[in-house]
């Protein structure tokens, strides 16, 4: 969710928004002379002290812009979840899962992986994906954001050049952070205006990454992997990937993106992340043994984190097994998730660049996108509307995520929910 002020794109913080921010900053300070004499200026704990207030200051103005969030568990078809194949609920790995439990001894790790927390068992998941993604080694992190977070912080040093597209990940631009490294940040997908960037800097004597998503997970379109890659070869640098989701759903027995690109190879690490198509945990960062090797010393999410349970390895094996073997399903999925983007384009909706099981409906305001999520979950679907900073102002959506569980009965039904959703708005404005 990016907040770089350079190129527009997902979770952006805009001149306005931090010029907003500045002044509920200056709104919530309180004049020195008064703070003096208050509880907190004394050193006793009040109620009344900056941090309450500015936290109260923000939740409130949060209230007012229709951007505050709450946890909710929506009741409806579900259409936020990334349980792209229906994995979650599968007898099958659910039953994989008990037996693994009730076999495994222990149900936690005692400690990080460089203690008491390594098992063969994590051993065995981490061979087993190297092979799907086609790579010497793979290594193991307890999320998605640890994974992308350690290895960009462990990779990349200051004075160093990344080169990260405007829509990527929170999680990629948290471990660019941390690792202090200069960031160029190109307009999404522009390879143009990339390329010209590479040659701007082609003679700089420091090391070089593009770093991106295979599939953006707000916007459901794809990188251009091949010309990434070849860029990449032309100037030097080298290429992270996240292919969060993409695997289990896309390429040859769903290993992702890259492999249906035949880049695999070229790419300096791939993540490849188990908790949305393959129903269960953390991430894989896969890799030469060189780099694993580097990020077992070197990345600090890996080292000082607990590990996994065992019984999460047996799980996430079951998983990619059987996620391998769901052709059929991955089939049933691209088709439906076309049937929707065909139809919500053939009633004006908006829906960006999406190409895949990732369908953003872009309402335009906070209100509008409230509304539309309101007026469906009335009509039995769930959906959470998406507005700033996940996305930029101006680009409310609903991200609709549709999955092997649906029908074209329930995708026509939801079509017909939509364009209700919009009429509905409408009336009311």
């Amino acid at each position: 969710m990016p907040r770089w002020p350079a190129a527009p794109g997902r979770s952006m913080e805009n001149e306005a928004s931090s010029q907003r921010r500045a002044g509920r900053n200056a709104r919530a300070t309180p004049d020195p002379k008064k703070r003096a004499d208050s509880p907190e200026g004394s050193g006793a704990r009040a109620t009344t002290s900056l941090v309450r207030r500015r936290i109260a200051a923000e939740l409130d103005e949060l209230r007012r812009d229709r951007l505050y969030r709450w946890l909710d568990c929506p009741p409806g078809i579900p259409l936020s979840s990334n349980d792209y194949l229906g994995l979650a609920r599968d007898p099958r790995l659910v039953a994989e899962t008990a037996r693994a439990i009730r076999e495994g001894g222990r149900v936690g790790s005692g400690g990080s992986r460089l203690l008491a927390g390594n098992a063969p068992e994590w051993e065995r998941a981490e061979a087993e994906f190297a092979a799907l993604a086609g790579t010497e080694a793979a290594l193991y992190f307890s999320s998605g954001y640890l994974a992308n977070e350690g290895l960009l912080a462990a990779l990349a040093r200051p004075g160093d050049l990344v080169f990260s597209d405007s829509s990527n990940h929170a999680s990629l631009i948290d471990g660019l952070r941390l690792s202090r490294a200069r960031k160029l940040i190109y307009p999404h997908g522009d390879m143009g205006w990339l390329e010209a960037a590479l040659a701007r800097h082609q003679d700089e004597a420091c090391a070089k990454l593009i770093v991106t998503e295979s599939l953006f997970s707000m916007e459901g379109d794809f990188a251009p992997l091949a010309r990434l890659v070849a860029l990449a070869r032309e100037y030097g640098a080298e290429v992270v990937l996240d292919e969060a989701h993409s695997v289990g759903v896309w390429g040859p027995e769903g290993r992702g993106l890259a492999a249906e690109a035949g880049v695999a190879g070229e790419l300096l690490a791939v993540v490849h992340t188990c908790g949305k198509a393959l129903a269960s945990a953390g991430a894989f960062v896969c890799s030469s043994r060189a780099v694993a090797d580097y990020l077992v010393n070197r990345a600090r999410t890996f080292i000082f984190s607990t590990a996994a349970p065992p019984y999460l390895a047996a799980q996430i094996r079951a998983a990619l097994r059987l996620a391998r073997a769901m052709d059929a399903e991955r089939a049933h999925l691209h088709v439906t998730a076309a049937r929707l983007r065909d139809g919500l384009r053939a009633e004006g909706f908006d829906l960006g660049a999406s190409c895949s099981q990732i369908v953003p409906i872009l309402a335009g305001t906070p209100e509008t996108a409230l509304a539309w999520a309101e007026s469906l979950r009335e009509d039995g679907f769930a959906v959470r509307a998406i507005r700033p900073p996940t996305v930029p102002e101006g680009s409310s959506r609903l991200r609709v995520s549709v999955t092997a569980t649906l029908g074209e009965d329930e995708i026509d039904r939801l079509l017909e929910a939509c364009l209700r959703a919009r009429n509905r708005a409408a009336s009311r404005a």
